[in-house]
């Protein structure tokens, strides 16, 4: 035991001699903590706060509580306290918001130029019409523009000779319109007399009297509605002319126009657009032919049942048949409550019961044979689609709102269809691709040399 003791104190000695020894810091173990301070002592003798030390020996950091110190719960994250079906709805909220405002933009800019708006979807009406008799007279040999102008030119004359033929009929029939029309109202009114609802003439001679000084004394609300008249009449033939000078330039130029279109769209969505572009002009081509060949079948079906009934301007009636027809369920309800009421007006009620019977029987024919078969299941939107889209288009643009907001809702069904069919294709697609490829080979190591 003493041996031991005088070695150790000969090498403090030699260790004293041979001065400080210098220590890497990095190698040094951590230094313990110097003791804290006891504070004032409580009446149990126990210090409930500990006081650091002062000097050089204080700590840099703040020592931890106490054990005996009450515990704080930490605060969550503020996304975590809300609710998940709350950060849904806020989700999917702000971007209806941003929906319905680039929307509201949208029919605000195009409410200012609903004239161009109309011309133009009126050309791609008309040119989905025409552009097949285009291409058989390419197939045939003829030229592009000798084909364009030939189908062009051939089709306005026609919707013309129409036109004129509707306007010769009413103005040479319109003064035996007048007379059955005043013959009908005498009817009506010895009918009234001698009805038990015990109207007399005094009364009814009243009514007439208010209605003619209804009129008198708005002459000038129906003078600035017949100079408004005239600018509505302004405005149509405007239009007229830039749906045939748009049809025009739709017939010839349309793949290079189709083409244009393509280059505003981004690269990354381009393949999918040019490929739904051909599928929503099928659609649209496919809807106006058939449009066009059951509003035919409609208007000669009821033309010939008005004309062996013996009504007046059936003729007319027929075209105005026709021309309704391209309003979906509206136009024809319209169409039929007018010839209904020239039959009443003109050659009683029972001449008008059996007209309103054959305008249903050739609509339940339309509706249930016509439709599904001419037009097929591709074009077909459900009849709620019809009265919602229709309403709407009406109360955005009126009549030629509600004429392309059928058209419009199918070709954007086909375009919706289209792009959901190709995005799961290309997902399809990259899944096969990535099982197919080969697994990445290792990179071959040199063997360590000897």
């Amino acid at each position: 035991m003493g041996e031991r003791l005088d070695e150790r104190r000969a090498d403090a000695a030699a260790e004293a001699e041979a001065g400080p020894v210098v220590v890497d810091p990095a190698m040094a173990p951590p230094a313990a903590e110097p003791a804290a301070r006891p504070g004032p002592k409580t009446p149990e003798g126990k210090s409930p706060v500990p006081v650091a030390p002062s000097g050089d020996h204080a700590p840099d950091h703040v020592p931890p509580p106490p054990s005996y110190a009450p515990a704080v719960a930490a605060r969550p994250d503020p996304v975590l306290a809300v609710p998940w079906s709350m950060r849904v709805a806020a989700e999917v909220g702000w971007r209806l918001l941003v929906l319905a405002g680039t929307l509201y933009v949208l029919t605000q800019a195009i409410s200012a130029i609903a004239l161009v708006v109309l011309a133009f979807v009126a050309a791609l009406l008309i040119t989905a019409l025409l552009q097949p008799t285009v291409a058989r007279l390419k197939r045939m040999g003829l030229p592009r523009g000798v084909a364009t102008a030939v189908t062009a030119i051939s089709g306005f004359v026609i919707m013309g000779l129409v036109g004129w033929f509707v306007v010769w009929q009413v103005m040479d029939n319109l003064d035996d319109l007048s007379n059955k029309v005043r013959d009908g109202i005498e009817e009506l009114k010895r009918w009234a007399l001698n009805s038990p609802f015990h109207v007399t003439e005094d009364q009814i001679n009243q009514i007439a009297k208010n209605l003619s000084d209804t009129i008198g004394a708005n002459t000038n609300e129906i003078t600035s509605a017949g100079l408004q008249g005239v600018t509505v009449l302004v405005e149509v033939l405007t239009g007229i002319l830039l749906a045939m000078f748009s049809t025009l330039f739709l017939l010839y130029d349309g793949p290079k126009i189709w083409q244009w279109v393509l280059k505003l769209v981004p690269a990354a969505a381009r393949p999918g657009v040019a490929g739904a572009g051909p599928q929503a002009w099928r659609t649209l081509t496919a809807y106006v032919r058939g449009t066009v060949i059951v509003a035919l079948i409609d208007a000669i079906c009821i033309g010939v049942g008005i004309y062996f009934l013996g009504v007046p301007m059936a003729v007319p009636l027929a075209v105005f048949i026709f021309l309704f027809a391209f309003i979906p369920l509206v136009g024809a309800v319209i169409s039929g409550a007018l010839a209904v009421v020239v039959a009443l007006v003109t050659d009683g009620v029972f001449n008008a019961l059996m007209v309103l019977v054959v305008v249903l029987a050739v609509q339940q024919i339309e509706g249930h044979v016509l439709q599904p078969f001419i037009l097929g299941r591709a074009v077909r939107v459900h009849p709620l689609a019809v009265v919602l889209s229709v309403a709407a288009g009406g109360l955005v643009a009126g009549i030629g709102g509600a004429v392309v907001a059928v058209p419009l809702v199918a070709v954007t069904n086909t375009v919706v269809g289209y792009l959901r069919a190709y995005a799961r294709e290309n997902a399809l697609r990259s899944a096969v691709a990535a099982e197919e490829a080969p697994a990445a080979e290792p990179v071959p190591v040199a063997a360590d040399r000897e």
